[in-house]
């Protein structure tokens, strides 16, 4: 029972993240940066929702739960893109995010893809 509810979740936050309007970006600057959402962030979907966007958005990076239960990601790309996803993240309605930490990073070359890290 639990891994059809688990399913029915991924699916909503799925179907949800696909469905915002990704507005065009003007050409900016490449930023990498580490990024840490706190308040009730865990078991909604936080994750595969900055995952979803991320891919939508051709960012680069990772993100993963925190044994404190915020959740961190880094992210590399436009900073249009990377402001637009910080934004929607803090407005999800079935999460409450309640601290957002920003740190720049130096760019990383190694990544090509993002990913979700357990």
């Amino acid at each position: 029972m639990m891994s059809l509810i688990n399913k029915w979740r991924e699916d909503y936050v799925i179907w949800h993240a696909n469905r915002i309007k990704i507005p065009s970006f003007e050409a900016r600057n490449i930023i990498r940066r580490n990024i840490t959402f706190s308040g009730r962030v865990q078991n909604v979907g936080f994750r595969l929702e900055v995952y979803c966007l991320a891919q939508r958005l051709q960012l680069i990076g990772w993100v993963k739960n925190l044994a404190d239960g915020s959740v961190e990601a880094e992210l590399q790309g436009n900073e249009s893109k990377i402001n637009f996803l910080v934004n929607c993240m803090k407005s999800l309605k079935r999460a409450s995010v309640q601290n957002i930490t920003s740190i720049d990073l130096p760019l990383q070359d190694s990544e090509d893809s993002f990913v979700i890290r357990k």
